[in-house]
């Protein structure tokens, strides 16, 4: 689906920079028509799940901080106080179209745990079925540096992910991917980020955001493998929604992989807390990547890192190259003992259904 009219949910990502006119300033004129746009799409059909900065720079305004905090606590406290600010303004920027706004906030921990993740998932589809707009914000008063996404690029193409959504609209205050060493020109399509293409991205200098170029072009990743598209563009733009609907190129588009991440191994594919690693042999290393197979405890010939039966593990071929991360059946204790006694076992390692290729 590359057309963004036949899109049926969206996932729109806000910059601090399209929100905010300063540090404590909420821009309400800018909000005002966002909310508006948000209306045109469910006018169409389309199911909107917002992902929306801005709490720690509003708090830095509240608490008169000109820069942005270094230490954790001082963040959390200013993300406390800003989240009640930014969650109000929404709704009443929503309140003349007569549409309600829920909030959800997340860590990592939250999309890392199976059970959690699902009870995600669930609330946000009620939310939809009901009508409501759901605004996703990362839990910045409880995030430790551990569970932290990092930016609300991150965010939101998770969330795009878990949620099927069909396009990511990440909006900041730059119109696309430009190309710096051509004249600034903006890149139209990518439809596979390479090397080039990373190198073009700079990181962000504003004092109440974190992320940049690089970090949107990560999310365009995940959110690329999940079969969803995204579109990379300047949220000051009043006539954005009229444009997309009538097919207009707008921004930078990086189209969905053509073979995305099958809906059911999603949650797996977002994983990135690997608690082991499995060396395997070239004979299981070609089952599984071009096969389709589950990876067999007879293939594996090294095992690194403490894990039990359940936990992610990474898969690496006999180079080291990193190519299937899963769900380990086998615990490291057993595996070791397999491997010390040289015992050969057709046993189930990693099945197919709860295992990812990497780079696909």
């Amino acid at each position: 689906m590359n057309a963004f009219s036949q899109s049926k949910r969206v996932v729109i990502k806000l910059g601090t920079g399209v929100l905010t006119t300063g540090i404590g300033q909420l821009d309400t004129a800018r909000i005002a028509t966002l909310c508006r746009q948000v209306g045109q799409l469910r006018e169409h059909g389309m199911e909107v799940v917002l992902v929306s900065s801005g709490s720690i720079g509003l708090g830095m305004g509240k608490l008169g901080l000109e820069t942005r905090p270094k230490d954790l606590a001082t963040l959390q406290a200013c993300a406390s106080i800003g989240q009640t600010i930014l969650m109000n303004t929404w709704q009443q920027g929503f309140d003349p179209l007569e549409l309600n706004v829920a909030q959800i906030l997340l860590t990592r921990e939250d999309l890392r745990t199976r059970h959690r993740h699902n009870a995600i998932c669930n609330t946000l589809e009620q939310l939809l079925q009901r009508g409501i707009v759901p605004v996703v914000n990362e839990n910045d008063t409880v995030s430790a540096s551990e569970i932290q996404f990092g930016d609300n690029d991150t965010l939101s193409a998770l969330v795009a992910s878990v949620m099927h959504a069909d396009r990511l609209c990440i909006l900041s205050n730059i119109p696309g991917l430009m190309d710096l060493e051509h004249g600034g020109a903006v890149i139209p399509e990518v439809p596979t980020i390479t090397p080039e293409i990373e190198a073009m991205a700079k990181g962000t200098q504003q004092t109440t955001s974190v992320g940049g170029m690089v970090s949107k072009l990560s999310a365009a990743k995940i959110a690329q493998r999940a079969g969803c598209g995204v579109i990379i563009t300047s949220g000051e733009n009043d006539r954005l929604v009229d444009q997309l609907l009538a097919g207009e190129a707008v921004g930078t588009f990086f189209p969905p992989s053509e073979k995305p991440v099958q809906a059911h191994k999603r949650w797996i594919a977002i994983l990135d807390q690997v608690n082991g690693t499995l060396r395997v042999d070239a004979g299981a290393a070609e089952a599984v990547q071009n096969g389709g197979k589950s990876l067999l405890a007879v293939g594996i010939v090294e095992c690194e890192g403490e894990f039990e039966a359940g936990d992610l593990v990474r898969v690496e071929d006999a180079d080291g190259k990193g190519i299937a991360q899963g769900l380990s059946r086998i615990g490291r204790p057993s595996l070791q003992t397999m491997l010390d006694e040289g015992k050969t076992s057709a046993e189930v390692m990693i099945h197919r259904d709860e295992l990812v290729l990497l780079g696909q």
